[in-house]
């Protein structure tokens, strides 16, 4: 399956305009202006009768001590091995995802609306598709942290006014607990603060659990333990499928690494492995079309098995006429 970039997506330049206000991160990850930028990255492909397009929000480098389960040296010689070790750490993208099929506009994710490092890119994305907000019918949040969710409430407003949104109901009930929220770290508090906003702008929020279908062709995928309602969304039509897997794929790591190589925003590590123990070689069998959040734009690709070892393998790109 061809992966296409857009020819006005070539053409269009950034304005450097970020949305809403800075939320609190860590001080490795605070948020600062974008740069300036060439293109708008957009890319699309075909699923049946469904457009997908690739989107993104910008991106933030991750230190090399944010992962657990391996040294920071290690994680750093390997991003040296991958050619793509900054000095700052590993380079996380903010991928978002339209599902269009003439009908309806789904959104998959929002970003973090420039919490985190050089983010706020997504309304400009939406601009160069010929898209307002108000134009988006659902949003499906993977999960409540704050650089999947942050577009939605961004400036304390709601900022897709028509969209139905969808977060499985056991991370409603995760991150608007009070009791959790002053238990927690203070990386995460941001992400409390910004689920609570979430809930309030958007009452009639659709809390759903586990595997559920949003509409014919678009379902969500239970894929617990990055979160306790951590999902994935699976888009298929006329024998073609796309599964978009969130958090359960991080760039440097995954899949070389193995699967116990965690992240420090996991909830539960143990479950999180077993996830990707789970998913990793099936999906390498089934030689299935990926979709991931942070890996590098359009965070397309399939897990392969290369002489016994997992390898991720980016999804062919193509101009599209």
């Amino acid at each position: 399956m061809t992966v296409s970039l857009s020819r006005r997506a070539v053409a269009l330049g950034l304005t450097g305009a970020a949305l809403g206000a800075f939320a609190q991160a860590p001080a490795s990850l605070a948020a600062s202006p974008p740069t300036a930028s060439a293109v708008t990255p957009l890319a699309q492909i075909k699923i049946g009768r469904f457009t997908v397009t690739a989107l993104s929000d910008g991106y933030a480098d991750m230190p090399f001590s944010y992962f657990p389960g391996r040294t920071p040296a290690q994680v750093e010689a390997e991003a040296k091995a991958q050619f793509t070790a900054r000095p700052s750490g590993v380079r996380f993208l903010f991928n978002q995802y339209l599902v269009e099929d003439g009908t309806s506009r789904i959104l998959i994710d929002a970003g973090p609306a420039g919490s985190i490092g050089q983010t706020g890119r997504l309304p400009e994305a939406l601009v160069a598709l010929g898209l307002r907000p108000d134009q988006i019918d659902a949003v499906i949040v993977t999960h409540m942290h704050q650089d999947h969710m942050g577009g939605l409430i961004a400036g304390g407003e709601r900022r897709f006014p028509k969209a139905e949104v969808y977060v499985d109901r056991r991370d409603v009930a995760h991150w608007t607990d009070p009791a959790k929220q002053v238990g927690a770290p203070d990386y995460l508090q941001t992400s409390f603060r910004f689920a609570s906003d979430l809930v309030r702008l958007y009452p009639k929020l659709q809390a759903t659990e586990g595997d559920h279908q949003i509409m014919r062709g678009v379902s969500l995928v239970d894929l617990t333990g990055h979160t306790p309602g951590h999902i994935g969304v699976r888009i298929e039509d006329a024998s073609q499928s796309l599964i978009m897997v969130s958090d359960m794929i991080f760039p440097v790591v995954h899949p070389r690494m193995g699967t116990d190589v965690a992240f420090l925003f996991e909830q539960d590590r143990p479950a999180a492995q077993a996830m990707r123990d789970r998913f990793f070689p099936r999906a390498a069998e089934e030689g299935a079309l990926i979709a991931a959040t942070h890996m590098p734009f359009p965070g397309l690709g399939r897990l392969v098995s290369d002489q016994g070892r997992l390898r991720w393998a980016a999804a062919d790109w193509a101009y599209q006429d």
